[in-house]
């Protein structure tokens, strides 16, 4: 990877978590929610104010076959820090848990929310991740089309409701709003859970959601181009370097030991076997960048600054070498250049081999790197090789809408914030106009993917503190709607 290796373990983590092989848009649909590159690993203990919870989930909401009601046990978590109690009505701020572990999550911008209305802070895992496996262990749920085949958006959306009923129960609070709040894939959870379930939230913030980039409604080309933009609007040479170095790349590979010099000039901690890899590598360090170009780090400056302030004479690999060493502490350990393969243990890879099929693609020229095609075949097959099943690329417009979304949720949706930062390579396939006076488009010329949920710093730029301040005050009229039809009871 790049940095001492942890670190750009962590990038994968981060921007995608992404995955997939080298022609695979697959590399870049898993969206990494709130986490940021940090200089030390994510921490599993928790504050002592969070209390984790399991709640006796099923496994099958929509079948009633006798198999279909086994049981898992679901966790959950509770922070009663801010909560005014159940007799004064006070919110409940719902976390709807995306693509990993939920621990990672529970220091975020919704703590402010909760500290501001005196709400409950109630965290859910989202199944397959962390420790929320069905049939008892990762092996066992990981088995095989059988046992994953739970793992789906609906699925995830009715264990929600499930927990949020059953926490709001046993606590005395159904007259407690539930708000749903959500990061990237949780982001789209959440709009989608208070589309599918009125009656248990009453609205979503959905921060980075692009629930636009299905079945072609986002132009293919689209996260690409906004990388592409986001470097070039920071540096014209800096775009025009990196754009040069793939064919750079593939000259040295085809020269007498051109990969091994190519290993000792990116000091690859193994010997490359293709420059595929390297340029593959490479793409992920600079799509990840852009979609995490946020305050206080950002990247892309960084990358960039690294490039163009390469001593003079230095050659073009040279300067993307020092990018990279500008962008990451610890450059100078070795770099493990990974490779992007569909794995039968990843509930991500699983995920996007059925619903979440997002024609992620760019031709020649369109974009600073080379052409990369969205195939939907070679899709389709890799998904058949390894899981045995075909993608249904269709269904997620189906079950959630898409298609003239306006219309669409101008006439029965209600309470939702999409939120976007526009550096944000994501945001290309989110809802960035207001759809009705409580459907409504947050968006910032300046961040990128999730910044507004990011846990608030006294360093924050104003135009990130408004950013949240416009979705403050938007919360607040739908509480304080809730309240006055609640006195009216």
């Amino acid at each position: 990877m790049a940095l001492p290796s942890f670190h750009l373990r962590l990038a994968l983590l981060l921007l995608l978590a992404v995955c997939a092989s080298a022609v695979h848009p697959r590399k870049l649909t898993r969206f990494g929610g709130v986490r940021r590159f940090t200089t030390s690993e994510p921490s599993y203990e928790l504050p002592p104010e969070y209390e984790i919870h399991y709640y006796t989930q099923t496994v099958d909401h929509f079948n009633y076959k006798p198999d279909s009601y086994a049981t898992f046990q679901h966790r959950y978590i509770l922070n009663y820090k801010y909560w005014g109690g159940a007799n004064s009505s006070s919110p409940i701020f719902v976390y709807t848990g995306e693509e990993t572990d939920v621990t990672y999550d529970v220091e975020t911008f919704i703590l402010d929310l909760a500290a501001r209305f005196k709400g409950l802070l109630l965290y859910i895992e989202h199944r397959y991740y962390g420790e929320s496996m069905p049939f008892g262990s990762e092996d066992q749920a990981f088995q095989n089309a059988s046992t994953l085949g739970y793992l789906s958006s609906e699925q995830a959306l009715a264990d929600y409701a499930q927990v949020i009923v059953d926490v709001k129960k046993n606590l005395s609070a159904e007259n407690c709003p539930a708000v749903a709040v959500g990061a990237s894939y949780g982001g789209m959870l959440a709009s989608w859970f208070r589309i599918k379930y009125p009656h248990i939230v009453i609205g979503a913030l959905a921060s980075s959601s692009p629930i636009l980039y299905f079945d072609d409604i986002t132009p293919q080309n689209g996260y690409h181009v906004v990388v592409t933009k986001d470097f070039r609007d920071t540096s014209e040479s800096c775009y025009n370097t990196i754009k040069q170095s793939w064919s750079e790349i593939d000259r040295i590979a085809a020269e007498p030991n051109g990969l091994m010099t190519l290993s000792n000039k990116f000091n690859t901690c193994s010997p490359l076997n293709t420059s595929q890899e390297l340029k593959d590598y490479l793409e992920i360090m600079y799509v990840s960048a852009a979609q995490y170009d946020n305050p206080p780090y950002y990247p892309v400056e960084r990358t960039c600054r690294g490039i163009d302030g390469a001593p003079e004479g230095t050659d073009i690999l040279g300067r993307i070498v020092a990018g990279l060493k500008s962008r990451f502490r610890g450059w100078d350990s070795c770099h493990d250049i990974f490779t992007f393969e569909l794995s039968n243990k990843s509930a991500w890879d699983w995920q996007t081999c059925t619903q979440i099929v997002m024609p992620i693609g760019y031709g020649y020229n369109e974009t600073m790197f080379e052409a990369e095609p969205f195939d939907i075949n070679n899709y389709t097959k890799d998904c058949l090789d390894v899981f045995g099943i075909v993608p249904r690329p269709h269904w997620m417009t189906t079950e959630f809408g898409g298609h003239d979304i306006k219309t669409v949720l101008g006439n029965f949706a209600s309470n939702i914030i999409f939120a976007n930062g526009l550096r944000d390579p994501y945001s290309i396939g989110g809802v960035l106009e207001d759809i009705s006076d409580s459907v409504v488009a947050v968006h910032t010329e300046h961040g990128a993917h999730c910044s507004d949920l990011h846990p608030p710093t006294p360093d924050d730029p104003d135009w990130l503190v408004a950013q949240r301040d416009k979705e403050i005050k938007i919360i607040s009229a739908w509480i304080a709607e809730y309240y006055a039809k609640l006195a009216t009871k």
